[in-house]
C-alpha cells in the first residue's frame, strides 16, 4: 500500500523548506556550506536556541523509536503501540508531542520495509517536524554495522562486518565501505549511522561484541576504524565510534546485565583508547557510550554512560573531543540496574551526554529532564551546549537546508550492481583459510561434484536471505557442484547426526557450517561424526573463529566472521578456487586445551 502523502512528492525547492519551518527563515539563511565561517555559524544557531521553548530545548536532546512504515499512516499494529508507548498514534504526533531532536529505526518497529518506503517515512518525519512553530528537522539513525548487526536489508548493499573487514586488512576496503553504505543511507533519509564499532575485542568469551569489532590488534582496529569513519562522512553521513570507553573485554552482554571491565588505567590506554583517538582524528561526528562498569577509570560504581569523569574528564577534556555524544540505547539493563528510568537521562546529560538515545519510556525521561532544569538540578545553559552541539551537526550534514530526499534517487544509488559487486570483490579479500591438511581445498566439480552442506543455520543476519546453509549450496551449484542443503541448527540431536552420517555416504565432499562451538556443543559430536565417514570435510566457522580450536581433526577449515549472503557467497568461490583465500586472522585463536596459548596468531591465513 503506497501512502503518497508521506513523501513520495517531488524535492520541495530550499526555499519551501526553510518557509515550512518557519522560525529557521529569518536566523538561517546559510547551510553547511557556512561552517567556514565558525563563529558566523555559531551565531546563527545561537539564535535558534534562544528562540526555543524549554520544552523544545528538552525534546531537542532526544533521539526516540516510532512505530510504523509511515510518519502518518501506519498499520494498525503500529498505531496500537505508538499508543502504548508514546499516548498518540502516529510518528508525526510522537515528533509533535516530544519535539524529538531525532528518530532511530528498527526493523521490529517496521520502520525499513525497503529503500523507498524509508525514503518517504524519512521525509514524513521532516515534514511532521518542520510543519511545527519553530520546527528543525531531525537527525535520523540507525545501526547498520554490516555484518550481523543491520537493520536496512537488501535490496540495500549490505557488506561484510567488521571482523571480516579486519581480516581483509585493506583501508582502502573499510573506506569502500563506509562511502558506499553512506551514501546509500542518506539516499533514504538516514543521516547519523551507529557504526562503526572501535572496541578492540581481546576476550574470545565476549558475547556482545565479538565479530562486531575489527579485531584484537588496537593499531589494526585503529587503521580500519579511521578508514571506514573517513568513508561515510565523506558521504555526508554522520559516523558514530562505539562503545566508549571501550567494550571489547566483557564478559557480560550490556543489553541484559552490567558488565565490568577490569582494566588498568595503563591497559586502557594501550588496548582501548587508541581506536577513540583515531576516529578522533578522523574527525568523527558522533561518539556512542558504553554502559560498562571501569572502576580504574571512575570508582563510583556508575556505568561510562552516566560517568563524568569518564565523559567529561576523559573524551572531552583528556581526549579533546568537541563532537556530539550519545548514550547507548537507554532500555538496555546496563544502564537501567542502579538508578529508575527517571534518573538515567538526568545523570547522563550530568555527565556530559548530547543525545539520549531510545529511553523506554520516553515520557518518563523527558519530564524528569524538563524537572530537573525547572528544579535547577541541569541549568538551560547546560542543555544550550549539547543542543549547540547537535545543531552544529545538522548544519554540517546539510540537513537545515536539505532536510528532504527525492525519493527517485533511491532506486539509482541503493543496492546498484556497481554496489554490489564492491560487496562481493571485498568480501573476496576477508574469506580466511586456517587449516588446509594436504591441500585438500580447492574443491574441483570434477572429483568432488556432490557436494552436501550442513551446519548450524543461525537466523540469518537481518535482511539477508538465508538460511546459510541454502545460500552455501547454491552457490556452490552455481560453481559447478551438485550442492544439498541440510540445516542440522545450533545443537543437533543424535537422531539429526544420524541422517546426516547416512546422508553423506552419497557425497564426494562435506561443507560445515559451524556456529560458536563449546567444549559441550553436540556441533562438535556432528563434525567428529562426519571425519569417520572417511569423506573430505570442510568447515567453515560462520561466526567466531575459535571454532577451529574445537575440532582439530578437520582437514580443511575457514573463517567467514559471519553468516551474511556476501560471506557465504565469497567463501564458496574460495572453496571452489575460484578466489584463492586471502584473508588473515585478525584476532588470535587459543588452544581449547590450554587457553593461556596460542594456537593461530593473529595474522595467521593460508593461501593457495
Amino acid at each position: 500500500m503506497h501512502h503518497t502523502s508521506t513523501g513520495s512528492t517531488a524535492k520541495p525547492s530550499r526555499r519551501t523548506v526553510l518557509a515550512v519551518g518557519a522560525g529557521i527563515t529569518a536566523t538561517l539563511t546559510v547551510g553547511a556550506d557556512a561552517t567556514a565561517d565558525e563563529a558566523f555559524g555559531t551565531a546563527r544557531l545561537r539564535a535558534l536556541i534562544s528562540r526555543m521553548t524549554l520544552e523544545e530545548k528538552v525534546g531537542q536532546l532526544f533521539v526516540s523509536r516510532v512505530h510504523g512504515h509511515s510518519a502518518t499512516a501506519p498499520d494498525q499494529a503500529d498505531i496500537d503501540a505508538n499508543l502504548k508507548d508514546f499516548g498518540v498514534a502516529t510518528a508525526a504526533e510522537v515528533i509533535a508531542k516530544y519535539r524529538l531532536g531525532g528518530v532511530i529505526y528498527f526493523v521490529w518497529a517496521h520502520n525499513t520495509r525497503d529503500p523507498r518506503q524509508i525514503a518517504d517515512l524519512s521525509n514524513g518525519i521532516q515534514r511532521a517536524s518542520l510543519g511545527l512553530p519553530r520546527g528543525l528537522p531531525l537527525l535520523i539513525s540507525t545501526d547498520q554495522e554490516h555484518g550481523i548487526v543491520c537493520r536496512v536489508g537488501r535490496p540495500a548493499t549490505l557488506f561484510p562486518g567488521a571482523m571480516a573487514i579486519g581480516a581483509g586488512g585493506s583501508r582502502t576496503d573499510a573506506r569502500t565501505l563506509g562511502r558506499i553504505a553512506g551514501r546509500e543511507l542518506r539516499a533514504m533519509g538516514i543521516r547519523q549511522d551507529y557504526s562503526p564499532v572501535a572496541d578492540v575485542n581481546v576476550n574470545p568469551a565476549n558475547p556482545v561484541i565479538g565479530v562486531r569489532s575489527f579485531g584484537a590488534d588496537p593499531a589494526a582496529v585503529s587503521r580500519m576504524v579511521a578508514a571506514e569513519v573517513a568513508g561515510y562522512q565523506h558521504s555526508g553521513v554522520a559516523a558514530t565510534a562505539k562503545h566508549f570507553p571501550g567494550h571489547g573485554d566483557t564478559e557480560v552482554d550490556s543489553h541484559y546485565g552490567f558488565p565490568t571491565i577490569t582494566h588498568t588505567r595503563e591497559q586502557w590506554e594501550t588496548l582501548d583508547a587508541p581506536s577513540f583517538r583515531a576516529a578522533i582524528e578522523a574527525g568523527i561526528d558522533s561518539i556512542m557510550t558504553a554502559h560498562i562498569l571501569v572502576p580504574a577509570l571512575d570508582d563510583s560504581g556508575d556505568p561510562a554512560t552516566l560517568s563524568r569523569p569518564i565523559l567529561t574528564g576523559i573524551l572531552r577534556e583528556q581526549l579533546g573531543y568537541d563532537g556530539v555524544v550519545v548514550t547507548d540505547a537507554l532500555d538496555m539493563a546496563g544502564v537501567r540496574q542502579k538508578y529508575g528510568d527517571d534518573r538515567v537521562p538526568v545523570l547522563a546529560l550530568k555527565a556530559g551526554v548530547d543525545q539520549l538515545l531510545n529511553p523506554p519510556r520516553l515520557d518518563v525521561a523527558w519530564n524528569a529532564v524538563l524537572a530537573a532544569v525547572r528544579g535547577g538540578e541541569l541549568t538551560e545553559e547546560r542543555l544550550d551546549e549539547s543542543i549547540l552541539r547537535v545543531l552544529r551537526l545538522k548544519a554540517r550534514l546539510g540537513l537545515l537546508t536539505e532536510p528532504y530526499v527525492n525519493p527517485s534517487h533511491v532506486d539509482r544509488t541503493v543496492g546498484t550492481a556497481t554496489h554490489l559487486a564492491n560487496a562481493d570483490r571485498i568480501a573476496e579479500r576477508t574469506t580466511t583459510l586456517l587449516v588446509n591438511e594436504g591441500g585438500l581445498l580447492p574443491l574441483s566439480p570434477g572429483s568432488h561434484g556432490r557436494v552436501l552442506v550442513l551446519g548450524a543455520d543461525p537466523a540469518s543476519p537481518s535482511g539477508t536471505t538465508g538460511p546459510p546453509t541454502g545460500v552455501l549450496a547454491a552457490a556452490l551449484t552455481g560453481l559447478g557442484f551438485t550442492a544439498t542443503a541440510l540445516s542440522t541448527g545450533t545443537a543437533p540431536s543424535t537422531a539429526v547426526i544420524d541422517r546426516v552420517v547416512a546422508a553423506a555416504a552419497e557425497a564426494d565432499a562435506v561443507v560445515v557450517g559451524t556456529y560458536n562451538v563449546t567444549a559441550t556443543s553436540t556441533q562438535k559430536t556432528l563434525v567428529e561424526r562426519l571425519l569417520t565417514t572417511g569423506k573430505p570435510v570442510v568447515a567453515v566457522a560462520v561466526r567466531n573463529p575459535y571454532d577451529v580450536a574445537r575440532l582439530p581433526g578437520v582437514r580443511a577449515y575457514l573463517a567467514t566472521y559471519s553468516w551474511t549472503d556476501v560471506e557465504l557467497r565469497a567463501a564458496a568461490r574460495v572453496i571452489a578456487g575460484a578466489v584463492a583465500p586471502r584473508g588473515r586472522l585478525p584476532v588470535p585463536v587459543q588452544r581449547a586445551d590450554d587457553p593461556t596459548r596460542v594456537l593461530y596468531p593473529i595474522g595467521h591465513g593460508l593461501t593457495y
